[in-house]
């Protein structure tokens, strides 16, 4: 037993050491910045990933390396859109982060075959759309990546046939493959978890598997070989035309085929002519309806004298009613691959309506925020829309832009208001919403105390802060691939219906803004860790769900909404003295805080504003446990305990 004793001690200290060593880069911290830095030196043009330098790390509490999402210490998704990136990527690097699952490369420069990504396993969402890869991709590729909930390869220049094996992902919930040159028939997705599938603008043919008539015919546009029920087009059809009849092409057939030819190449030629007479005739008018200095018929909205002159997007201290004119040779309705007249209908739950209904529509002028002019119209459907007038999303192509609308178009919660068509222009984009009948959440709380104002208690201020942020922890679900799911969170871009439930308007704009434009346009790039260090993440989401808080519960117009911080309240400094000096009472709005037998639980909201906009982000609320905190209290006066910083 001795000698036996003797030899098991060397063995199961050499056995502790092997396993020790070997589980110690994924536990090590220096270990996830040198793969990190591994990737990076595969980059070329990373100037913006400046922050990760040797001797910090990734997770740092009070620095964290931009593009990096953390949790509890541990890398789990690296997001580095938009940043001109390019390069051969070190796949072997990303294998050492072992809690990567999210892994975002959008809009950059990338080029190639796609890298070896199935390598990473555990990979639950892979964004690539928006570069230039290219060539087939091999149909066994994602037998690998079982693990795989979204994929995103749109916008690139993919060729060859559909990956096979994409249909053996159980738990996948979105494809994009539009935008492509993809090619042959569609592989049998069957999967009941796939909600959201786009293969448009591809060169798909044969017939679409039965499995997949439940999709829109709008995510098979743009394949002319493709026929089925969905889109409308017999598979008979086209096996019959093709057959050349009992003979076989001849030479009457190769005849006929020519003249065909010259036939529709003088048909192109026209059209074309014909489009660019159009085009150069409405270059100079388009939109000036909208454009006219508005008439003569003033309607009144007085704003408090806090608000004037504010640059938070919100009402303009007068309205005014434009002259109804009429604009003719608009398309009515339009496609994803409309002319430059069209209206692109994303959402038709509220009817159909095209540029001509718009142009006839009376315009009454709502105001000029960070991202251009409103408008509000009445379609003749009898709906009234707001029409959002946009000079800085010039980021995208049209296919690009028409996708990324088409997303936030199909998006449904009771609490997010999605846009129902829009208007594609280089130097200019038309986005259209259904029309609230309150007003925004800005001109409640801030405008003439009128008869509305007297809604305004515990209840519902309860249940506005609540359906916010039902809101956006939905866009968090739904847009986990920004940064910013959200981006432009304040008062005056949420939205109340008839029975004043607030829906969250002017979300998902940050992958279209100019980069030239966008920290000045979106109030997310307000919170402390954009000021500081030039980093956002869907933490400044829940800065901007904290600043909207405070603001519903203390009545006053929150300083962090100006540009240069002049006027307004700094609610954050205010409440938190009042917090460390226990006096929370002091900075609660005295109408709301007439309710004294909830005073308990507006108390516990606004130290759940306060730490929604703590400093640090790692020290910040996230947006689930936000949600649960807010979820758990009532307007019933049960004196929930203060949530403590």
């Amino acid at each position: 037993m001795a000698v036996a004793h003797s030899h098991s001690g060397p063995f199961f200290f050499f056995f502790f050491f092997t396993v020790f060593f070997n589980i110690l880069p994924v536990t090590f911290p220096g270990s996830e910045s040198e793969a990190l830095l591994k990737f990076k030196k595969s980059l070329h043009n990373p100037p913006a990933l400046s922050p990760w330098e040797p001797g910090s790390t990734p997770c740092a509490k009070n620095k964290k390396w931009n593009g990096v999402i953390c949790e509890h210490g541990i890398v789990t998704g690296v997001h580095l859109g938009d940043l001109g990136l390019s390069g051969d990527i070190d796949v072997q690097a990303l294998l050492e982060l072992p809690g990567l699952r999210t892994l975002s490369l959008i809009n950059n420069s990338f080029s190639g075959f796609i890298p070896e990504f199935n390598r990473l396993g555990a990979l639950k969402a892979l964004y690539l759309t928006g570069n230039q890869y290219s060539g087939p991709i091999a149909a066994n590729f994602f037998e690998t990546m079982q693990s795989l909930k979204k994929v995103w390869l749109s916008n690139n220049k993919f060729s060859g046939e559909i990956p096979s094996s994409l249909g053996m992902l159980e738990n996948l919930m979105e494809l994009h493959l539009e935008n492509n040159e993809f090619s042959g028939q569609i592989p049998p997705l069957a999967q009941n978890s796939l909600k959201d599938l786009h293969l448009a603008n591809n060169k798909l043919t044969g017939e679409i598997p039965q499995g997949m008539e439940r999709f829109n015919k709008e995510v098979f546009v743009g394949n002319e070989g493709l026929c089925g029920r969905v889109i409308g087009k017999s598979c008979q059809a086209d096996a019959s035309s093709g057959a050349g009849g009992v003979g076989g092409p001849g030479a009457e057939e190769s005849g006929g085929n020519i003249s065909m030819a010259v036939v529709t190449t003088i048909v192109v030629i026209l059209s074309v002519i014909l489009v660019l007479i159009i085009v150069m005739r409405r270059k100079s008018n388009d939109f000036e309806e909208l454009e006219k200095e508005p008439g003569d018929e003033p309607v009144e909205v007085r704003i408090s004298e806090s608000v004037r002159g504010q640059n938070a997007g919100g009402v303009a201290g007068s309205v005014k009613k434009t002259n109804s004119t009429t604009k003719r040779g608009s398309s009515r309705g339009g496609s994803s691959r409309g002319g430059m007249g069209d209206l692109v209908m994303v959402n038709d739950e509220k009817g159909a309506f095209g540029m001509q209904d718009l142009m006839k529509a009376a315009a009454e002028v709502l105001g000029n925020g960070g991202l251009g002019s409103t408008y509000k119209a009445l379609m003749t459907n009898g709906l009234y829309v707001v029409v959002k007038r946009m000079r800085e999303l010039n980021r995208m192509g049209k296919d690009g832009f028409d996708a990324e609308i088409r997303r936030l178009g199909r998006l449904q919660h009771p609490n997010v208001l999605p846009p129902l068509a829009y208007h594609y222009r280089k130097d200019e984009k038309l986005l259209v919403y259904e029309y609230m009948p309150k007003g925004s959440l800005l001109y409640l709380l801030h405008g003439d105390r009128g008869p509305d104002h007297a809604d305004l208690n515990w209840t519902a201020c309860l249940r506005i802060v609540q359906g916010i942020a039902q809101g956006l922890n939905f866009l968090h679900q739904e847009l986990t691939f920004l940064d910013l799911p959200h981006g432009n969170l304040k008062s005056s871009n949420i939205l109340l219906t008839e029975n004043y439930e607030p829906v969250l308007s002017d979300y998902g704009y940050s992958p279209l803004i100019n980069s030239s434009h966008v920290m000045q346009a979106l109030f997310a790039y307000k919170s402390p860790e954009s000021q500081l260090y030039q980093q956002i993440s869907a933490k400044s989401d829940v800065y901007c769900l904290g600043i909207v808080i405070l603001e519903i519960l203390t009545g006053k117009f929150p300083s962090q909404y100006f540009n240069n911080g002049k006027g307004g309240t700094d609610v954050v400094q205010w409440v938190y003295s009042a917090i460390a000096d226990k006096r929370e009472v002091e900075v609660l709005d005295p109408e709301i805080a007439s309710s004294q037998n909830s005073i308990e639980d507006m108390k516990t909201l606004l130290h759940i504003g306060a730490m929604c906009t703590e400093g640090n982000p790692n020290k910040r609320l996230d947006i689930k446990e936000a949600v649960c905190r807010i979820q758990e209290l009532s307007v019933g006066g049960k004196g929930t305990e203060s949530a403590s910083l």
